[in-house]
């Protein structure tokens, strides 16, 4: 199988491991086609964020132990929705991203200039 790429052209770098991020819990933002999601934009979480997704129906801070999540905190990394992130950069919400870690995938969704000026990793 192919290495999977990032946004920047290069081979998709680890997310988070802790807690452990991506749709299939790898830690990477890696995406296939059980992902309807598109779980591929690694972001930095911030208190904004998080209390702006809870207000859109969908809680990343409480924890869900069933599931194995332990709920996330500022400062977090993790595999965002594309659509999520780019709804959250249209309300000026939208948290840090690390392009090396966010799959190339995002990019149908989102433009690259948007994700550029709020990364982490290449000066914003």
């Amino acid at each position: 199988m192919a290495q999977a790429r990032n946004v920047l052209g290069g081979d998709l770098e680890i997310c988070g491991l802790d807690p452990v991020t991506g749709f299939y819990r790898s830690g990477c933002c890696d995406t296939g086609p059980d992902d309807l999601g598109q779980h591929t934009v690694c972001a930095q979480m911030t208190d904004a964020f998080l209390a702006f997704s809870k207000s859109r129906g969908n809680d990343l801070s409480t924890p869900a132990p069933q599931f194995g999540f332990p709920g996330l905190r500022a400062g977090d990394r993790w595999c965002l929705c594309a659509a999520r992130w780019l709804e959250a950069h249209e309300a000026g919400m939208a948290p840090l991203v690390y392009l090396a870690a966010t799959h190339e995938a995002a990019l149908e969704v989102i433009p690259f200039a948007a994700l550029r000026e709020h990364a982490v990793d290449m000066g914003g």
